[in-house]
């Protein structure tokens, strides 16, 4: 069964049974809720889908993007991302991860972040393999 890892660098800090998932953040600058949906393949991540709730400083909406709810929703034609690389600092809050109706903080699983550990790694992995945390 292919899972989400959470990690760096191949280290497994967490790993999750889950087959998608939503990974969302606040901007740093506008404050403004980001969203993309990811799919877990044997590839890696595939982004299905992202929104927006508005525009501001490097938030451009792409020209093809629809108004919904309040959102603008798009989306990337992109390779699957294998891992996908998050930057994490105290300042600039927190990741949400979003999957079976709930989001928790990432650091739910991979402690708060620091500036002693400013990245994240996410990509896909055999969950049999692995031991750890199974959500």
């Amino acid at each position: 069964m292919i899972g989400l890892c959470l990690g760096l660098t191949g280290a497994v800090w967490a790993q999750l049974s889950i087959s998608h998932f939503t990974l969302a953040w606040n901007h740093t600058i506008e404050k403004i809720r980001w969203e993309e949906d990811y799919r877990v393949t044997e590839q890696g991540l595939v982004l299905e889908e992202a929104r927006v709730r508005g525009n501001g400083a490097g938030m451009e909406i792409p020209p093809d993007a629809r108004l919904e709810n309040g959102s603008w929703h798009y989306r990337r034609l992109m390779p699957p991302l294998q891992p996908l690389n998050l930057g994490r600092t105290p300042e600039a809050g927190d990741y949400q991860l979003c999957f079976n109706g709930q989001c928790s903080s990432v650091s739910q699983w991979v402690g708060a972040p620091t500036y002693n550990q400013p990245s994240l790694q996410m990509w896909a992995c055999d969950a049999g393999l692995l031991t750890g945390a199974d959500y």
